[in-house]
Protein backbone atom coordinates (compact mmCIF):
# COMPACT_ATOMS: atom_id res chain seq x y z
CA UNK A 1 0.00 0.00 0.00
CA UNK A 2 3.04 2.27 0.76
CA UNK A 3 4.93 1.70 -2.09
CA UNK A 4 1.25 2.24 -4.26
CA UNK A 5 0.96 5.97 -2.54
CA UNK A 6 4.23 6.97 -3.14
CA UNK A 7 4.05 5.80 -6.55
CA UNK A 8 1.21 7.64 -7.23
CA UNK A 9 2.57 10.87 -5.44
CA UNK A 10 5.69 10.65 -7.62
CA UNK A 11 3.56 10.04 -10.91
CA UNK A 12 1.24 13.07 -9.86
CA UNK A 13 4.41 15.14 -9.33
CA UNK A 14 5.90 14.47 -12.61
CA UNK A 15 2.62 14.73 -14.32
CA UNK A 16 2.73 18.41 -12.93
CA UNK A 17 6.06 18.89 -13.67
CA UNK A 18 5.30 18.01 -17.26
CA UNK A 19 2.72 20.33 -17.72
CA UNK A 20 4.47 23.30 -16.36
CA UNK A 21 7.35 22.09 -18.92
CA UNK A 22 4.90 22.85 -21.64
CA UNK A 23 4.15 26.31 -20.60
CA UNK A 24 6.24 28.30 -21.96
CA UNK A 25 4.61 32.04 -21.35
CA UNK A 26 5.44 35.26 -22.93
CA UNK A 27 4.54 39.01 -22.72
CA UNK A 28 5.43 41.85 -25.34
CA UNK A 29 4.31 45.18 -24.23
CA UNK A 30 3.27 48.04 -26.13
CA UNK A 31 5.22 51.38 -27.01
CA UNK A 32 5.96 53.22 -24.09
CA UNK A 33 8.16 50.47 -22.07
CA UNK A 34 7.37 48.25 -19.10
CA UNK A 35 8.11 50.62 -16.96
CA UNK A 36 5.62 53.56 -17.91
CA UNK A 37 4.06 53.35 -14.35
CA UNK A 38 0.53 52.68 -15.89
CA UNK A 39 -1.00 50.28 -18.86
CA UNK A 40 2.48 48.59 -19.38
CA UNK A 41 3.71 48.10 -16.13
CA UNK A 42 0.51 46.75 -14.84
CA UNK A 43 0.99 43.73 -17.84
CA UNK A 44 4.51 43.37 -15.83
CA UNK A 45 3.30 42.96 -12.39
CA UNK A 46 0.57 40.69 -13.65
CA UNK A 47 3.39 38.87 -14.94
CA UNK A 48 5.63 38.89 -12.01
CA UNK A 49 2.85 37.51 -9.69
CA UNK A 50 2.07 35.09 -11.92
CA UNK A 51 6.24 34.02 -12.29
CA UNK A 52 6.23 34.14 -7.76
CA UNK A 53 3.26 32.01 -7.45
CA UNK A 54 4.28 29.13 -9.85
CA UNK A 55 7.98 29.38 -10.51
CA UNK A 56 7.88 29.65 -13.90
CA UNK A 57 9.61 31.75 -15.61
CA UNK A 58 8.47 34.13 -18.71
CA UNK A 59 9.97 35.82 -21.88
CA UNK A 60 9.33 39.58 -22.09
CA UNK A 61 10.20 41.89 -25.06
CA UNK A 62 9.40 45.74 -25.22
CA UNK A 63 9.30 46.69 -28.67
CA UNK A 64 11.08 50.45 -30.34
CA UNK A 65 8.45 50.59 -33.17
CA UNK A 66 6.14 49.47 -35.10
CA UNK A 67 8.27 47.37 -37.27
CA UNK A 68 9.19 45.21 -34.68
CA UNK A 69 5.44 44.02 -33.80
CA UNK A 70 5.51 40.99 -36.58
CA UNK A 71 9.26 40.37 -35.84
CA UNK A 72 9.01 39.50 -32.23
CA UNK A 73 5.46 37.97 -32.53
CA UNK A 74 6.99 35.63 -35.50
CA UNK A 75 10.06 35.16 -33.11
CA UNK A 76 8.70 33.74 -29.80
CA UNK A 77 5.55 31.69 -31.86
CA UNK A 78 8.51 29.91 -33.54
CA UNK A 79 10.50 29.51 -30.60
CA UNK A 80 7.75 27.71 -29.00
CA UNK A 81 6.44 30.25 -26.41
CA UNK A 82 2.66 29.45 -25.64
CA UNK A 83 0.72 31.73 -24.44
CA UNK A 84 2.39 34.74 -25.95
CA UNK A 85 0.16 37.69 -24.60
CA UNK A 86 0.10 41.29 -25.97
CA UNK A 87 -0.40 44.64 -24.29
CA UNK A 88 -2.34 47.02 -26.34
CA UNK A 89 -4.21 47.33 -29.66
CA UNK A 90 -2.27 47.91 -31.80
CA UNK A 91 -0.99 44.16 -32.45
CA UNK A 92 -3.88 43.28 -33.63
CA UNK A 93 -2.48 43.29 -37.52
CA UNK A 94 0.23 41.33 -36.64
CA UNK A 95 -1.18 38.93 -34.42
CA UNK A 96 -3.95 38.28 -37.20
CA UNK A 97 -1.30 36.77 -39.53
CA UNK A 98 1.13 35.32 -37.14
CA UNK A 99 -2.45 33.12 -35.32
CA UNK A 100 -2.91 32.15 -38.52
CA UNK A 101 0.51 30.35 -39.26
CA UNK A 102 0.84 29.10 -35.80
CA UNK A 103 -2.52 27.69 -35.37
CA UNK A 104 -1.32 25.10 -31.79
CA UNK A 105 0.03 28.23 -30.52
CA UNK A 106 -2.29 29.83 -27.39
CA UNK A 107 -2.48 33.81 -28.18
CA UNK A 108 -3.86 36.79 -26.10
CA UNK A 109 -4.29 40.31 -26.67
CA UNK A 110 -5.68 42.76 -24.57
CA UNK A 111 -7.85 45.66 -25.68
CA UNK A 112 -8.44 44.27 -28.91
CA UNK A 113 -11.00 41.79 -30.32
CA UNK A 114 -8.70 39.43 -33.08
CA UNK A 115 -11.54 36.50 -33.82
CA UNK A 116 -9.05 33.86 -34.55
CA UNK A 117 -9.70 29.83 -33.11
CA UNK A 118 -6.30 30.15 -31.38
CA UNK A 119 -6.89 34.13 -29.61
CA UNK A 120 -8.32 34.91 -26.23
CA UNK A 121 -9.24 38.54 -26.80
CA UNK A 122 -9.21 40.48 -23.64
CA UNK A 123 -11.24 44.02 -23.18
CA UNK A 124 -12.42 46.29 -20.62
CA UNK A 125 -15.47 48.56 -19.87
CA UNK A 126 -13.34 51.66 -19.51
CA UNK A 127 -16.37 53.57 -19.48
CA UNK A 128 -17.77 51.87 -15.94
CA UNK A 129 -14.60 53.02 -14.01
CA UNK A 130 -14.04 56.48 -15.70
CA UNK A 131 -17.47 57.27 -14.76
CA UNK A 132 -16.70 56.25 -11.08
CA UNK A 133 -13.65 58.36 -11.21
CA UNK A 134 -15.66 60.85 -12.86
CA UNK A 135 -17.86 61.12 -9.85
CA UNK A 136 -15.32 61.75 -7.42
CA UNK A 137 -14.16 64.35 -9.61
CA UNK A 138 -17.50 66.08 -9.95
CA UNK A 139 -17.78 66.04 -6.24
CA UNK A 140 -14.43 67.23 -5.06
CA UNK A 141 -14.10 69.95 -7.62
CA UNK A 142 -14.40 73.51 -6.10
CA UNK A 143 -14.55 75.51 -9.60
CA UNK A 144 -16.88 72.81 -11.11
CA UNK A 145 -14.93 71.99 -13.66
CA UNK A 146 -12.80 69.23 -14.41
CA UNK A 147 -10.61 68.17 -17.22
CA UNK A 148 -9.33 64.44 -19.27
CA UNK A 149 -6.01 64.08 -21.15
CA UNK A 150 -6.22 61.09 -23.25
CA UNK A 151 -3.54 59.96 -25.28
CA UNK A 152 -3.75 58.85 -28.86
CA UNK A 153 -7.00 60.16 -30.41
CA UNK A 154 -8.67 56.82 -30.91
CA UNK A 155 -12.66 55.80 -30.24
CA UNK A 156 -10.99 53.45 -27.21
CA UNK A 157 -9.63 56.48 -25.18
CA UNK A 158 -12.68 58.66 -25.81
CA UNK A 159 -14.35 55.41 -24.14
CA UNK A 160 -12.29 56.71 -21.21
CA UNK A 161 -13.11 60.41 -21.95
CA UNK A 162 -16.85 59.69 -21.91
CA UNK A 163 -17.46 57.77 -18.71
CA UNK A 164 -15.92 60.15 -17.00
CA UNK A 165 -17.84 62.83 -18.88
CA UNK A 166 -21.12 61.26 -17.67
CA UNK A 167 -19.81 60.66 -14.21
CA UNK A 168 -18.73 64.13 -13.35
CA UNK A 169 -21.99 65.56 -14.90
CA UNK A 170 -24.24 63.16 -13.11
CA UNK A 171 -23.17 65.21 -9.69
CA UNK A 172 -24.61 68.39 -10.83
CA UNK A 173 -25.50 68.89 -14.20
CA UNK A 174 -23.52 72.49 -13.94
CA UNK A 175 -20.10 70.87 -14.21
CA UNK A 176 -18.17 71.39 -16.91
CA UNK A 177 -15.67 69.17 -18.67
CA UNK A 178 -12.55 70.02 -20.75
CA UNK A 179 -10.85 67.53 -23.09
CA UNK A 180 -8.07 67.39 -25.02
CA UNK A 181 -5.83 64.52 -26.97
CA UNK A 182 -1.64 64.56 -26.64
CA UNK A 183 -1.41 63.16 -30.57
CA UNK A 184 -2.65 60.67 -33.75
CA UNK A 185 0.55 58.46 -33.08
CA UNK A 186 1.80 56.14 -31.07
CA UNK A 187 4.07 58.54 -29.74
CA UNK A 188 1.62 60.49 -27.92
CA UNK A 189 1.71 57.19 -24.92
CA UNK A 190 5.19 58.60 -24.22
CA UNK A 191 5.57 62.60 -23.86
CA UNK A 192 5.20 63.58 -20.87
CA UNK A 193 6.60 67.29 -20.92
CA UNK A 194 3.35 67.78 -24.14
CA UNK A 195 1.00 66.02 -21.13
CA UNK A 196 2.01 68.44 -18.52
CA UNK A 197 1.62 71.63 -21.19
CA UNK A 198 -1.45 70.28 -21.81
CA UNK A 199 -3.02 69.99 -18.27
CA UNK A 200 -1.22 73.40 -17.12
CA UNK A 201 -3.57 74.91 -20.09
CA UNK A 202 -6.70 72.86 -18.88
CA UNK A 203 -5.97 74.65 -15.23
CA UNK A 204 -5.68 77.95 -16.72
CA UNK A 205 -9.21 77.51 -17.88
CA UNK A 206 -10.40 76.41 -14.40
CA UNK A 207 -10.22 73.10 -13.96
CA UNK A 208 -8.68 72.06 -10.82
CA UNK A 209 -9.19 68.04 -11.13
CA UNK A 210 -7.51 66.40 -14.22
CA UNK A 211 -7.96 62.83 -15.50
CA UNK A 212 -5.42 61.25 -17.89
CA UNK A 213 -5.79 57.84 -20.33
CA UNK A 214 -2.45 58.50 -21.90
CA UNK A 215 0.22 56.06 -20.58
CA UNK A 216 4.08 56.91 -20.20
CA UNK A 217 2.32 61.05 -20.75
CA UNK A 218 0.05 60.60 -17.89
CA UNK A 219 3.25 61.44 -15.34
CA UNK A 220 3.62 64.62 -16.80
CA UNK A 221 -0.10 65.63 -16.57
CA UNK A 222 -0.02 64.22 -12.58
CA UNK A 223 3.48 66.33 -11.90
CA UNK A 224 1.79 69.55 -13.68
CA UNK A 225 -1.69 69.02 -11.55
CA UNK A 226 0.68 68.88 -8.41
CA UNK A 227 2.72 71.84 -9.12
CA UNK A 228 0.00 73.79 -9.57
CA UNK A 229 -2.09 72.94 -6.56
CA UNK A 230 -4.90 70.81 -8.50
CA UNK A 231 -5.93 67.20 -8.07
CA UNK A 232 -4.61 64.66 -10.54
CA UNK A 233 -6.50 61.22 -11.46
CA UNK A 234 -4.07 58.32 -12.36
CA UNK A 235 -5.30 55.56 -14.90
CA UNK A 236 -4.95 51.61 -15.70
CA UNK A 237 -2.13 51.24 -12.38
CA UNK A 238 -2.88 52.34 -8.87
CA UNK A 239 -1.44 55.78 -9.59
CA UNK A 240 -1.38 57.30 -6.47
CA UNK A 241 1.95 57.52 -4.53
CA UNK A 242 3.36 59.11 -7.60
CA UNK A 243 2.15 62.49 -6.18
CA UNK A 244 0.75 61.58 -2.99
CA UNK A 245 -1.82 63.66 -1.44
CA UNK A 246 -2.51 65.53 -4.96
CA UNK A 247 -4.04 62.09 -6.68
CA UNK A 248 -7.70 62.15 -5.84
CA UNK A 249 -7.66 58.05 -6.82
CA UNK A 250 -6.82 56.11 -10.27
CA UNK A 251 -8.85 53.96 -12.66
CA UNK A 252 -7.82 50.80 -12.20
CA UNK A 253 -7.86 48.49 -15.12
CA UNK A 254 -7.15 45.29 -14.39
CA UNK A 255 -4.26 44.26 -16.84
CA UNK A 256 -2.30 42.94 -14.02
CA UNK A 257 -4.86 40.33 -13.13
CA UNK A 258 -5.61 39.65 -17.23
CA UNK A 259 -2.33 38.72 -17.52
CA UNK A 260 -1.85 36.70 -14.90
CA UNK A 261 -5.13 34.39 -15.70
CA UNK A 262 -3.75 34.29 -19.19
CA UNK A 263 -0.65 32.67 -17.87
CA UNK A 264 -2.38 30.82 -15.10
CA UNK A 265 -5.20 29.17 -17.48
CA UNK A 266 -2.27 28.02 -19.51
CA UNK A 267 -0.92 26.06 -16.95
CA UNK A 268 -3.84 24.62 -15.62
CA UNK A 269 -4.83 23.67 -19.21
CA UNK A 270 -8.44 25.96 -18.80
CA UNK A 271 -7.06 28.22 -21.21
CA UNK A 272 -10.33 29.73 -23.30
CA UNK A 273 -10.61 31.49 -26.48
CA UNK A 274 -12.93 33.91 -27.47
CA UNK A 275 -13.90 37.19 -26.12
CA UNK A 276 -13.66 38.07 -22.34
CA UNK A 277 -15.50 42.04 -21.62
CA UNK A 278 -14.31 42.97 -17.73
CA UNK A 279 -16.15 45.43 -16.06
CA UNK A 280 -16.68 46.41 -12.41
CA UNK A 281 -19.14 43.20 -12.27
CA UNK A 282 -16.43 41.25 -13.06
CA UNK A 283 -13.47 43.15 -10.89
CA UNK A 284 -12.21 44.27 -14.23
CA UNK A 285 -11.83 48.02 -13.53
CA UNK A 286 -12.84 50.07 -10.09
CA UNK A 287 -10.97 52.69 -8.57
CA UNK A 288 -8.17 53.14 -5.96
CA UNK A 289 -8.23 53.99 -2.52
CA UNK A 290 -5.26 53.87 -0.08
CA UNK A 291 -3.18 55.95 2.33
CA UNK A 292 -2.15 58.32 -0.27
CA UNK A 293 -5.30 59.87 -1.02
CA UNK A 294 -7.81 58.42 1.98
CA UNK A 295 -7.89 62.13 3.47
CA UNK A 296 -9.25 63.88 -0.07
CA UNK A 297 -12.02 61.28 0.16
CA UNK A 298 -14.72 62.30 2.47
CA UNK A 299 -17.45 59.66 4.02
CA UNK A 300 -20.22 61.48 1.62
CA UNK A 301 -17.90 61.14 -1.42
CA UNK A 302 -17.30 57.41 -0.81
CA UNK A 303 -20.60 56.82 0.06
CA UNK A 304 -21.52 58.70 -3.42
CA UNK A 305 -19.21 56.76 -5.72
CA UNK A 306 -20.54 52.74 -4.00
CA UNK A 307 -23.81 53.43 -4.09
CA UNK A 308 -23.33 54.25 -8.15
CA UNK A 309 -21.00 51.52 -8.44
CA UNK A 310 -23.54 49.05 -7.05
CA UNK A 311 -25.71 50.67 -9.43
CA UNK A 312 -23.75 50.01 -12.48
CA UNK A 313 -23.21 46.57 -11.50
CA UNK A 314 -27.20 46.11 -10.56
CA UNK A 315 -28.15 47.87 -14.16
CA UNK A 316 -29.87 50.80 -12.72
CA UNK A 317 -27.03 52.95 -14.02
CA UNK A 318 -26.10 52.32 -17.56
CA UNK A 319 -22.74 53.88 -18.72
CA UNK A 320 -22.48 54.68 -22.70
CA UNK A 321 -19.97 52.70 -24.06
CA UNK A 322 -18.31 54.74 -27.03
CA UNK A 323 -17.00 51.88 -28.96
CA UNK A 324 -20.60 50.90 -29.95
CA UNK A 325 -21.67 54.20 -30.58
CA UNK A 326 -19.39 57.10 -31.64
CA UNK A 327 -21.45 59.53 -30.07
CA UNK A 328 -21.14 60.72 -26.00
CA UNK A 329 -24.66 61.61 -24.67
CA UNK A 330 -23.54 63.33 -21.55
Amino acid sequence: MKKTILGLLAFSMMSATALAADVKPALIYDLGGKFDKSFNEAAFNGAEKFKAESGIEYREFEIANDAQREQALRRFASDGNSPIVMAGFNWAASLEKIAAEYPDTKFAIIDMVVEKPNVKSIVFKEQEGSYLVGVLAGLASKSKTVSFVGGMDIPLIHKFACGYVGGAKSVGGDVKVLEAYTGTTPDAWNDPVKGGEIAKSQIDQGADVVYHAAGGTGVGVLQAAADAGKLGIGVDSNQNMLQPGKVLTSMLKRVDVAVYDAFTAAKDDKFEFGISNLGLKEDGVGYALDEHNKPLITPEMLDAVEKVKADIISGKVQVHDYMTDETCPY
